[in-house]
């Protein structure tokens, strides 16, 4: 059967073996600690891909913090791991799904609809009483992504969604059209500029909206109901289509959250401003706002 979007840990359970199942545990105050908790203790079978260096493209002093890579470099990424067409693919963390949301976009944009992240992440692996392996996968796939056969890179970058990115000029754009959004992931207090821990400018791109990613969570850190979610989303879209609005973050990563919220609300089409906070702030011509949303 296929999984798409969002699965259970035993689910999950029910498939190990048949499927390709990456951790994308990650700190950005710590990167190495994610590796290291995979290394520790993570779901059989389970290969590790790390933000900064699997999931990410090189940064330089035009972009955000964490660019898209190329759609080939994550073509020989994923071909490297057994990600081919119709291989189904599970991927999880401990951080809410906030990075595992990354993952899923990218499979996504290059055109791989068989991925499903783990609702409730590690956490829920474990509490659903999931085995566990520790060390490093044998052979480790990632050390030859760059040896990857070309053909299976090439199916899988050559159906990448370019529409499904938006740029800064796009984010300008949609600000001044009342029937477009503009929406930060960010927590509240990062949006109104009152704490900035990452980036250098605190605040937030003028006329975006905010709906912090974790919105999208009940208590547990499971995604709510796709009734409920759809209802915080329209509300939150104020009349505005799927297909006119735009995801933003820090980085372009939190906002896949928020994507994925609103594909499991069935409220499909939006994009994501990859770069960015982090990339906007980059062009000291671009305008700051401070506060709450209005």
């Amino acid at each position: 059967m296929l999984r798409t979007n969002l699965i259970d840990a035993r689910s999950l359970g029910g498939i190990l073996g048949s499927c390709v199942v990456l951790d994308c545990r990650f700190d950005l105050n710590a990167p190495a600690a994610g590796r290291q908790a995979y290394l520790t203790a993570h779901v059989p079978g389970a290969r590790y891909v790390d933000l900064n260096q699997h999931l990410a493209g090189p940064v330089t002093p035009h972009t955000g913090r964490h660019p898209l890579p190329s759609p080939e470099a994550l073509g020989r990424l994923f071909a490297s791991l057994g990600i081919t067409d119709g291989v189904q693919v599970v991927v999880y963390d401990d951080a809410n799904g906030a990075f595992a949301a990354r993952a899923w976009w990218l499979l996504r944009w290059l055109g791989h609809a068989e991925v499903a992240v783990l609702d409730g992440g590690f956490k829920a692996w474990l509490g659903a009483g999931g085995a566990v392996e520790s060390g490093a996968a044998a052979p480790d796939a990632l050390q030859s992504a760059a040896a990857a056969p070309s053909a299976a890179a090439a199916l899988v970058a050559a159906t990448a969604d370019l529409h499904a990115v938006a740029t800064a000029a796009d984010v300008q754009q949609a600000l001044g059209d009342p029937e477009h959004r503009v929406v930060d992931a960010r927590a509240a207090e990062r949006y109104a500029g009152l704490v900035e821990p990452i980036d250098p400018v605190a605040g937030h791109v003028p006329g975006a909206i905010n709906h912090p990613f974790a919105g999208n969570l009940d208590a547990g850190g499971r995604f709510l109901p796709a009734a409920e979610l759809r209802r915080r989303w329209l509300t939150r879209l104020a009349g505005a289509e799927p297909a006119n609005t735009i995801m933003m973050c820090g980085s372009g990563v939190t906002a896949c959250h928020n994507l994925l919220a609103m594909e499991l609300a069935g409220l499909t089409g939006a994009r994501l401003y990859a770069g960015s906070w982090s990339e906007w702030i980059r062009n000291a011509d671009r305008p700051v706002a401070r506060g709450p949303t209005p």
